[in-house]
């Protein structure tokens, strides 16, 4: 039977627990919170703690998908687990590692796709391009999916906007790519069917867009007031919301589509707030 192990339960791998579970799937996911452990299993999926002895789990896994995001002192998983886990999983035919298209760093608006150099210049993308760099050492058959920004149910402008708080933060020329957590969810199951080890795969919508737009279109959507603009270089934003903005470029997802067979769910920001209102 095939068995899927979740390294840190997000919300992205969440959304690809449900379509295997309906094939007869097994799935776990780890948890560094007990209190999260009883929504898990109400899921279908069985909880384990991250401090926990994972090895049963690792050794039953089939497949093996890492969300767990890195921190200064590397991947926490594969510092748990030591770098011989290709040992700890010996009946493993498929390995994903949940990465960000922070990895390429800014490239000042242009089109990029899966050959593009890793130049990151945020810490957290660093940390990225580390961390890819370390689970591809392991041996395992790995696939990477760098991921553009998320949304999706419980994940979209509409509550900020509803409360007033929304705001449209304009630097002039600048772009997002975005994916639904849906098409996250295709694009995994997607690669499982049809393995590519060592591939790595952008996945991001057809219409990286300026995030002022997609606010506005959120309004439209709830026949609200469109936020005031706000000048990028006197907006008063948190470091971390600042450092969104140091990086521009336009992601291309020509690759999930030709070789995994994609249709996007949800191809630009337009149909996936439409759908989720």
């Amino acid at each position: 039977m095939s068995n899927l192990l979740i390294i840190g339960y997000s919300y992205s791998a969440a959304a690809l627990a449900p379509q295997l579970l309906a094939q007869g799937w097994q799935v776990s996911g780890t948890t560094r919170s007990p209190e999260k452990l009883d929504s898990i299993k109400a899921q279908g999926v069985t909880p384990l703690l991250w401090s926990d002895d994972l090895s049963p789990a690792l050794h039953a896994a089939t497949h093996l998908l890492i969300s767990a995001a890195p921190g200064k002192d590397g991947d926490p998983f594969l510092a748990k687990t030591g770098s011989n886990i290709a040992k700890q999983v010996p009946n493993l035919t498929w390995a994903g590692y949940l990465s960000t298209t922070g990895v390429y760093g800014d490239c000042q608006g242009a089109w990029i796709d899966e050959t593009a150099a890793l130049s990151p210049t945020t810490e957290r993308g660093k940390m990225r391009v580390q961390a890819e760099a370390a689970w591809r050492a392991t041996g395992l058959p790995l696939h990477i999916f760098r991921l553009a920004g998320i949304y999706g149910p419980g994940r979209g402008p509409f509550a900020k906007v509803k409360s007033g708080k929304a705001r449209r933060i304009i630097k002039p020329d600048q772009v997002f790519s975005r994916i639904h957590v849906e098409d996250i969810a295709q694009v995994l199951a997607a690669s499982i069917a049809k393995p590519n080890l060592g591939a790595a795969y952008n996945l991001c919508d057809d219409e990286p867009a300026p995030p002022q737009d997609v606010i506005a279109y959120a309004a439209e959507l709830l026949g609200l007031p469109l936020p005031p603009e706000e000048p990028f270089e006197t907006a008063d934003m948190t470091p971390m919301a600042r450092s969104f903005y140091a990086e521009n470029k336009r992601v291309s997802n020509f690759r999930i589509k030709n070789e995994l067979g994609v249709s996007l769910l949800y191809p630009d920001y337009k149909t996936g707030l439409k759908a989720l209102l």
